[in-house]
């Protein structure tokens, strides 16, 4: 039984970030959480339109704190807390699915350099595949897994009774509640150069 909770070896690390060099994709190590919350900052300019995505990584590093109360970015999930979805659906799907920036995290990244995020309802999925004119994503070295098949039983075995204790817990649901991987996105290659970076963190983080 795999530990997917433990942080990859180095060598490990190197293996998924050459491979996702070569499949068009940016990754940068950061050796840990402090690290990669500097590491994302710099990567955005001031000024930038961000949404920041639900990750439990990207919030436990301070990282939501500081893209959307800093005032240096022009952050979009303040902007979407104010907004009645009854009334301006249509507008937030629009504002979620293709900010300049996205950032958050993925589930699985396989040591052939394949990322894999898994969602209940898809809200994250477009501005990642395609609606974001950058992406950044922060990736625990616990999230390395051999291949595609570990990284779905990564998320099926591992991920989902996390996300769905933690989702009770967050939204006051009720303890019948169960999170599902409705849709789940394969990312094998980026085909825009510069348009998507990894951000390896060398130690546990997230789930």
């Amino acid at each position: 039984m795999n530990d997917f909770s433990a942080a990859a070896p180095r060598e490990r690390i190197e293996k998924a970030m050459a491979a996702l060099r070569a499949n068009g994709i940016d990754a940068v190590f950061a050796r840990d959480a402090a690290a990669a919350k500097d590491t994302v900052l710099e990567l955005i300019p001031a000024g930038a339109e961000v949404m920041t995505m639900t990750s439990v990584t990207v919030d436990s590093i301070g990282l939501g704190k500081a893209l959307n109360e800093g005032g240096r970015f022009d952050a979009v999930k303040p902007r979407l807390s104010s907004m009645d979805p009854k009334t301006r659906g249509r507008e937030m799907r629009k504002y979620g699915a293709a900010p300049d920036v996205a950032v958050g995290s993925v589930h699985a990244l396989t040591e052939e350099g394949h990322l894999v995020i898994a969602s209940l309802t898809g809200s994250q999925l477009p501005a990642y595949a395609y609606g974001s004119a950058k992406v950044i994503w922060v990736v625990g070295a616990n999230k390395i897994v051999r291949d595609l098949e570990e990284g779905i039983r990564r998320v099926e075995d591992y991920v989902l009774p996390r996300e769905s204790a933690r989702a009770r817990a967050a939204y006051g649901l009720p303890d019948s509640f169960h999170s599902y991987p409705s849709k789940i996105l394969l990312i094998r290659r980026e085909v825009q150069p510069g348009r998507a970076v990894v951000v390896v963190v060398g130690e546990s983080l997230g789930f």
